[in-house]
């Protein structure tokens, strides 16, 4: 493939960054925010066939799904900046060996997490919060759940190549095929055949795998760059590279589930100490986490998707459209940030009345966990693109501090000393109080290391 085809076939040096913007990120959003809803539909359903019980056991499983997809971006987000860098440099071969090495790994990823949570179900159930009323459920779900972590690596890791090759509506139906199938087999297997949590499994992993599919056809179909036999031949020193350009993704994803086994069993401890017990905080906060997912699904889904934009801009060293592409992308995500919290704020029991009816204490700390835990929200877009915009250009170190810093610098130690100190609603202030501090110090990173990403570098990807 010449120069000239590559040009043809990637407009990102030449089109208009708002027109790519809203061509490549428009589809990564839908294509995230599908894939959340996965777990989203499953909950829906469950807490109007099953109850609040089954919903605490999806809260508890989804963390299994979340390392999962965690490993997978790692391999995935990691290779579509090392692909759209090599494509900036003009190298499609060397983004060909780039995209077979992250196929490989991610098939590899697949079939051991498989194998091993599906030993180890029980105690990770335990581990991640599990109460004894809600262990045969998550069992349930979780023993079917486990066999579609192979197909769920395999939708999260090639749905970003698949974009940054410039098919993202390629991209956007394989993902919204399998949550189609998700949403038409849930109320069949729950409400039709009496399944409960099993039937919620059966319908998401069958979603899974119709995605999974549906990417696997597109491998040899890539138009920027020609798989061949050499292309799948391991090169450790360009899995390094894909795996530091990709930590940020990672740290994201898995710093979620830390923050999820910290903060369930805060919650059923000091839950159990309380007017609402250990199971109705359980269920509520995950509902909470669940629908933030979908809002930070879409923030990442807008930085992710652009991706492409920064990595070849960068390559390429037309710095001025990288920085109008990063500024579109942070004001777009405020304002989203902006209305989605006057939701929160102002009509929460229109969210909670979703997942179910039920008790009135269940409403009463429902209503408490939007309000208090997603106060904040508005100030996430920044810590969230920039920290996805530094892992674009072939900057990890800076992309890794952020993406710590938000779940694991500040989060836990402010979920455990607050809930220590006020009780279980202490848990939920620990959600602005990191939104806040994580903000600033994105701030503060940001302003150090702007000027010096746009200077002449001869080193902007090695490997």
């Amino acid at each position: 493939m010449n120069e000239k085809s590559i040009e043809k076939v990637n407009p990102l040096g030449t089109e208009s960054v708002g027109k790519l913007v809203a061509e490549f990120a428009g589809p990564s959003v839908i294509s995230l925010v599908v894939n959340a809803l996965y777990n989203i539909v499953d909950q829906v359903f469950i807490g109007q066939g099953v109850g609040y019980l089954g919903n605490a056991a999806t809260n508890v499983i989804v963390s299994f799904t979340i390392i999962c997809s965690a490993l997978a971006l790692l391999i995935g987000d990691g290779a579509v900046s090392y692909m759209s860098l090599k494509l900036g440099q003009k190298d499609p071969n060397g983004a060909a060996k780039g995209v077979g090495n992250a196929v490989v790994m991610t098939t590899g990823i697949g079939i051991v997490l498989c194998v091993v949570l599906q030993i180890f179900l029980e105690p990770l159930c335990v581990l991640f919060g599990a109460t004894e009323s809600v262990l045969p459920y998550a069992e349930d779900y979780g023993r079917i759940i486990c066999f579609g972590v192979f197909f769920a690596a395999i939708d999260s890791a090639m749905a970003g190549l698949i974009r940054a090759d410039g098919s993202p509506g390629y991209s956007m139906a394989g993902l919204l095929a399998g949550c189609a199938a998700n949403i038409i087999l849930d109320p069949l297997f729950i409400f039709v055949f009496q399944w409960g949590v099993k039937g919620a499994a059966w319908a998401t992993i069958i979603g899974q795998i119709l995605n999974a599919v549906i990417y696997i056809a597109y491998i040899f179909r890539f138009k920027t760059i020609s798989l061949n036999r050499k292309s799948f031949v391991p090169s450790f020193k360009r899995i390094c590279k894909i795996c530091s350009l990709g930590t940020s993704s990672f740290i994201t994803q898995i710093s979620i589930v830390i923050v999820m086994a910290v903060s369930n069993n805060v919650m059923v401890y000091y839950g159990a100490k309380s007017a609402y017990g250990s199971d109705i905080p359980l269920a509520a906060f995950g509902i909470t986490m669940k629908v933030n997912q979908i809002l930070v699904a879409v923030i990442m889904g807008m930085a992710t998707g652009s991706q492409p934009i920064w990595g070849y801009n960068y390559g390429s060293r037309q710095y001025d459209r990288v920085k109008k592409a990063y500024k579109t992308v942070l004001c777009v995500s405020t304002i989203i940030l902006i209305l989605a919290f006057c939701v929160f704020q102002f009509a929460p029991m229109s969210i909670v009345g979703i997942f179910g009816s039920e008790s009135g204490l269940y409403n009463e700390f429902a209503v408490k966990c939007f309000k208090i835990f997603l106060f904040a929200c508005p100030l996430n877009g920044v810590q969230i693109v920039t920290s996805i915009f530094f892992q674009a250009i072939g900057k990890p170190k800076p992309a890794t501090v952020m993406s710590l810093t938000r779940q694991i610098i500040f989060l836990i130690p402010a979920t455990l000393i607050l809930s220590y100190l006020i009780g279980v609603e202490g848990a939920l202030w620990a959600g602005p109080t990191a939104d806040t501090l994580a903000f600033i110090l994105s701030l503060i990173l940001l302003a150090v290391n702007w000027e010096r990403i746009f200077a002449a570098d001869e080193d902007v990807l090695k490997g």
